[in-house]
């Protein structure tokens, strides 16, 4: 029986007996027992609920402290990826300009390569030339450097002259005593002054060569009047049943005997050197003549250095006051004499007031009679 129907029991009974309030109380008593089991069970439930939240509070932040954790890491991992990438982004950007100037040096490999093969095919068609040794032999340590004699024009300002003696040690004593009275006789006397000699002389001196494609040298030609072998020359060769064409010019180098034919169009020169002989009526005498490529030349690398020539003196300040051969000769007199600390001279260039002179230098001396007026 449910408590409620024994409430309804009780109540049945008269309240006013002591029998009737004990029974109340016994059921009172029952009901608060069973009120006091449920509030157990109801704390018990609830502590077991608390517990239970609470492992999943644990275990939530544990998920979240895990899952910070993998948000962390895989930041990182991304971030060093990325780093990755760029960096072969890089190395490729790298690789690739790596890459170009690889392809460009070939390149320029390939365009040298080109070039030497170009002059080795026509160093291969130079004009023959016989020589004769007459030199003696020797060791090759013993070999004597390759000297190259310079042409250099050496610009005289008014007033000066120029003295190459034949000794070095003469031009240092003039230099030494740098002040000189000359005498002009007459008891009229000059003070010049000794300077130094300076020369820009080349060092260094790089020159590229290519073919070119208007001119072709002419070789193997027989002896004959030049002017007459210039005509026959640019006859055939402006005939384009010989493979020629229109000539520009016609040229004979005296120093090598050829021949230099410059054509108007491009493509003539190279057909005829390829060709290479070609027979040339000279006088009803059939000749046989070598045609190759004609090779220009341009300074690509010019290195210059400062000397001083050790025999070449300057005198200035010479004045004008009597002719200029009478002048010449009375310094000429002058810087012979022992007395006055000169020597025997080899050359001599006096620049009088108002003329301008290029004195003409070979081998870092003036050329005696060699000067040209401005």
């Amino acid at each position: 029986m449910s408590s409620d129907e024994d409430f309804s029991l009780v109540t049945d009974k008269n309240e006013d007996t002591i029998e009737g309030i004990q029974a109340l109380i016994k059921e009172y008593e029952k009901k608060y027992s069973v009120i006091l089991e449920e509030q157990e069970d109801l704390k018990v439930s609830i502590k077991e609920r608390q517990e239970m939240t609470q492992k999943f509070k644990e275990r939530t932040e544990k998920v979240m402290e895990g899952l910070k954790k993998d948000q962390i890491s895989f930041k990182e991992q991304m971030a060093a990826e990325k780093a990755k990438l760029d960096a072969l982004k890089q190395e490729d950007c790298e690789l690739m300009e790596e890459l170009q100037r690889l392809q460009a040096e070939l390149e320029k490999e390939d365009s040298q390569n080109a070039q030497l093969k170009e002059r080795a095919h026509v160093f291969s068609k130079m004009p023959e030339k016989n020589f004769v040794f007459s030199g003696k032999t020797g060791k090759a340590d013993d070999a004597e450097e390759f000297e190259m004699k310079p042409h250099i024009r050496y610009p005289m300002e008014e007033g000066t002259a120029l003295i190459t003696f034949e000794e070095e040690d003469v031009a240092a004593n003039i230099l030494e005593k740098r002040k000189h009275k000359v005498d002009l006789g007459a008891e009229c006397h000059i003070t010049v002054e000794a300077q130094p000699v300076h020369l820009m002389m080349p060092s260094l001196v790089e020159i590229d060569t290519d073919i070119c494609p208007h001119r072709v040298l002419v070789s193997n030609l027989p002896k004959m009047d030049t002017e007459m072998l210039l005509n026959k020359l640019e006859i055939h060769f402006s005939k384009s049943k010989h493979g020629g064409g229109e000539v520009d010019s016609c040229h004979f180098l005296s120093d090598s005997g050829t021949v230099v034919i410059t054509f108007v169009n491009n493509n003539i020169a190279e057909d005829l050197a390829l060709t290479e002989h070609h027979k040339v009526d000279f006088n009803k005498n059939k000749h046989i003549v070598r045609v190759t490529p004609f090779v220009n030349g341009k300074i690509t690398n010019l290195e210059t250095r400062t000397s001083m020539c050790p025999r070449t003196v300057l005198l200035t300040g010479i004045p004008d006051v009597m002719d200029r051969e009478t002048m010449q000769d009375m310094l000429e007199i002058h810087f012979q004499k022992n007395g006055n600390g000169g020597g025997e001279i080899e050359a001599f260039l006096y620049n009088p007031v108002g003329q301008q002179t290029l004195a003409l230098f070979g081998s870092a001396a003036p050329e005696p009679g060699e000067e040209e007026e401005e």
